[in-house]
């Protein structure tokens, strides 16, 4: 369960982007798509390989 405290005289809005914040770094809306449809771990292996190979091409570049 998410709690956000509000102070007093707070701006709803800034409480309610502070939950949206808290809300995204438990990761379960990224957790239930991926649930949504079975991917294989060799697919899921190759994508993370092939993520990691183009971060590291592009902080290779961002060095040059």
């Amino acid at each position: 369960m998410i709690i956000v405290p509000v102070k007093e005289g707070e701006n709803i809005e800034r409480a309610l982007k502070k939950f949206k914040r808290k809300f995204e770094k438990t990761g379960a809306v990224r957790e239930m798509r991926a649930r949504k449809n079975f991917e294989k771990p060799s697919v899921i292996r190759r994508k993370a390989r092939q993520k990691a190979i183009y971060v590291q091409h592009l902080q290779l570049e961002d060095e040059q």
